[in-house]
């Protein structure tokens, strides 16, 4: 690996993945090659480090390190195993923690997710103790993030008119409902956002419908707008169907909050002013 010369915090963004919870991660293969290691039998032996300090610290090291082995080719047609994890922004931070210092990649990373595992992620008791307005704060900045990748992911998958992809989703989840349409129930003003106008609740079906979509795009490798908009569809229409498998409330059945986010966000400005 040619030895990266600028570092910013984007050679960490660009490889962040989001789950179909709308929470963010990294898998090791990728963070072992932007942090310098070219053998992961080296790699792995930092990541079992990390494991380590993160069960001293107490933590429950699953939440954190996520094994997900996956099988590839070897030519012939044989396969074979290989190891991987999905790594929250902690488990990334303790990597770097361990990871060889005399490397200039692990003294950024050092930094750069030691500042930002704070920022960024809340603990499952954490996350409890917010207010709804608090929780509906939260999932939509994830819900802001996830829309981000599936708009890229849905360009490099051939999407040229991305308002009807992403209606093509609205219509999936709400049984028909455009975003227009769901603008109207909700009798909002004009401009309004309808994810600044969802409980948390709506807002964790949402969440869970782009973040299915981005992966199936990903994994399908789709390369033309109509099976894009067809599959953006059939997710939300699945999403749809197991909250009424699970018994839960339709999104459209939800009740829409008294205040948007943006009305929330600006008497929060006044009350620091």
């Amino acid at each position: 690996m040619n030895e990266i010369k600028e570092y910013t915090e984007k050679i960490f963004e660009d490889i962040k993945h989001i789950d179909e919870f709308g929470n963010e991660y990294w898998l090791a293969r990728e963070l072992m090659t932007i942090l310098g290691y070219r053998k992961w039998e080296r790699f792995s032996n930092v990541i079992n480090n990390a494991k380590t300090a993160c069960e001293n610290s107490r933590y429950n090291v699953s939440d954190h390190f996520l094994e997900v082995g996956k099988m590839i080719n070897i030519g012939k047609g044989g396969k074979r195993k290989v190891d991987d994890y999905k790594l929250s922004r902690y488990a990334c931070y303790l990597i770097a923690q361990n990871g060889d210092s005399r490397k200039k990649t692990i003294a950024f990373a050092q930094t750069y997710f030691a500042i930002q595992t704070r920022k960024q992620e809340l603990s499952e008791k954490e996350y409890n103790e917010l207010t709804e307005d608090e929780k509906r704060l939260y999932r939509r900045n994830q819900a802001r993030k996830g829309n981000y990748n599936l708009n890229q992911t849905a360009i490099n998958s051939g999407v040229k008119d991305l308002a009807r992809f992403h209606n093509a989703g609205y219509k999936g989840l709400y049984n028909g409902e455009t975003a227009d349409d769901i603008f109207k129930r909700k009798s909002l003003r004009y401009r309004e956002d309808i994810l600044d106008n969802m409980g948390s609740e709506e807002l964790a079906d949402n969440i869970f419908r782009i973040a299915q979509t981005d992966a199936k795009l990903k994994r399908d490798k789709v390369d033309n707008e109509y099976t894009a908009d067809s599959i953006h569809y059939e997710v939300g229409k699945e999403v749809r169907n197991s909250i009424k498998r699970l018994g839960g409330t339709m999104p459209e059945d939800l009740p829409t909050p008294n205040k948007s986010l943006k009305e929330l966000e600006k008497e929060n400005k006044k009350l620091k002013e």
